[in-house]
């Protein structure tokens, strides 16, 4: 199983968002899970990815050309692919992983597990997205959701769609068990 995570390029304000990366790296790693990722050597990225590789698992990083210098490339990965955009780059992690999950992030963090969420309601694909709550990081995001949901503008068979656990074990279990709902255009 590939995983791929979208995370931070900063630590965060708090080093537990960086233990909180290296504990689910450490955790994908004892489980034979490799990981699809950004490609930066930087912020919660690079402390996943060095988690990862500690335990002997492959890691594929993705970077765009315009971010590699910006983002200090991991240097020490399985395979580190350079295209030429985000879009691309999103596109190929897709293609690569099994599984997408948000650990603490920013926008960027928000951009691509939407993507890959709105590709999944939309039948582009049937892998499991989810969102990693530690420490509550993604209440109020959640309670948007909601609000989306209430308001009419997500089905709640789409809005179950999105995996939230915030422990590593169940965050795996709930991924190789998800079943996608019905299409959203059928």
């Amino acid at each position: 199983m590939k995983v791929a995570v979208f995370c931070g390029s900063s630590h965060g304000n708090d080093p537990k968002f960086a233990r909180c990366a290296r504990e689910f790296g450490d955790y994908l790693a004892s489980q034979g899970v490799d990981l699809v990722f950004g490609g930066g050597n930087v912020g919660l990225m690079g402390e996943m990815a060095d988690a990862v590789l500690a335990g002997g698992r492959q890691v594929f990083g993705v970077i765009p050309e315009a971010l590699r210098d910006r983002e200090l490339a991991h240097q020490g990965l399985t395979e580190l692919k350079v295209v030429g955009g985000m879009h691309e780059r999103k596109a190929l992690m897709a293609d690569r992983a099994d599984a997408f999950v948000a650990l603490p992030g920013g926008p960027g963090t928000m951009d691509e597990l939407f993507e890959a969420w709105t590709w999944a309601q939309l039948g582009y694909h049937d892998k499991p997205c989810a969102l990693y709550n530690a420490f509550g990081y993604y209440d109020h995001l959640l309670a948007f959701i909601e609000n989306m949901a209430a308001s009419g503008f997500l089905k709640p068979e789409h809005q179950r769609m999105l995996v939230v656990e915030d422990k590593p074990e169940a965050m795996l279990r709930a991924l190789r068990s998800y079943q996608p709902p019905v299409r959203k255009w059928t």
